[in-house]
């Protein structure tokens, strides 16, 4: 690592420490013996997703986290608990270094989650995520849940 004041090659790392999602290192230059400090972070591919009419946007975490709470509403599950499961998808996704991935398959994944943790949450996630239009939709989906 570059020092940033002097511009020596090889600084020493003093400290280094987990912070958050990154490793912090504390730094410093043999040179000029100026202190800094450095952010580790793991880099992440390009998610896209693919979605239902073929078109491709990037993913985004707020919307999977909003469909999410519109499940979950006036049920007992923490906004930590929906940050867990999408945390789980994202870190799965990235683990496979997937670059593309189907609104379909972010669907059953959250299906999976949700039928271990909350089964009203799953039927309100599963109506429209499988964009359920009449009853028999409902009581389908009950039926096989109870099996």
């Amino acid at each position: 690592m570059k020092c940033p004041f002097c511009g020596y090659k090889k600084t020493e790392v003093i400290d280094s420490r987990q912070s958050d999602d990154k490793k912090r290192r504390r730094r410093e230059c043999p040179q000029c013996g100026k202190r800094y400090t450095t952010y580790e972070v793991v880099e992440k591919p390009i998610l896209m997703v693919i979605k239902k009419n073929g078109g491709f946007e990037p993913f985004d975490r707020s919307k999977l986290i909003a469909g999410i709470m519109s499940a979950t509403k006036k049920r007992v599950i923490t906004p930590d608990k929906v940050n867990e499961i999408v945390d789980g998808i994202e870190n799965r996704l990235a683990n496979e270094m997937r670059t593309e991935v189907t609104t379909a398959e972010l669907g059953d994944d959250v299906l999976a989650a949700l039928k271990d943790i909350d089964l009203v949450a799953y039927v309100r996630f599963a109506s429209v995520y499988k964009d359920f239009n009449d009853l028999d939709s409902f009581i389908k989906i009950i039926r096989e849940l109870g099996q």
